[in-house]
């Protein structure tokens, strides 16, 4: 009959607590839900329900699909007045993180051009264009 032994440190030996382990990961999963939650809810306040990359319109029977981005990439940065999100729809989202990661890998292997930083492209879509005047009273 055999047992399973527990698994062990690869630097100390000593047994790992498997079980302290998976409630530490569950714990800070529900903890970045929540922070998501509060932040995603803020954001969808804020803004428009539109792409910030391409512009695409969102309504309650696709809202699921439009994302919070953090511009600096911390999502423990997140300000109440929204500075620091854009919303993005899934597949711009995953191409700004792609981008983020290539920018990063191009550095340490010292292939970025000389004062490259993070992408400065911009959507041509402005949500707000033409409010100034339609507040403007008569």
């Amino acid at each position: 009959m055999s047992s399973k032994l527990p698994p062990r440190h690869a630097k100390t030996g000593n047994a790992i607590d498997t079980n302290k382990l998976d409630r530490v990961v569950a714990e800070a999963r529900q903890a970045s839900d929540q922070r998501a939650l509060g932040y995603r809810e803020q954001a969808l306040k804020l803004y428009p329900w539109v792409c910030g990359r391409c512009g695409r319109d969102f309504n309650h029977a696709n809202l699921r699909e439009l994302t919070v981005h953090h511009k600096d990439m911390d999502h423990d940065n997140n300000p109440p007045d929204g500075s620091n999100w854009e919303l993005l729809c899934l597949y711009c989202h995953d191409n700004e993180h792609q981008k983020y990661e290539e920018h990063l890998a191009a550095m340490a292997a010292g292939h970025a051009p000389k004062g490259a930083g993070r992408s400065t492209n911009t959507t041509t879509y402005n949500p707000f264009e033409g409010l100034a005047d339609l507040m403007k009273k008569d």
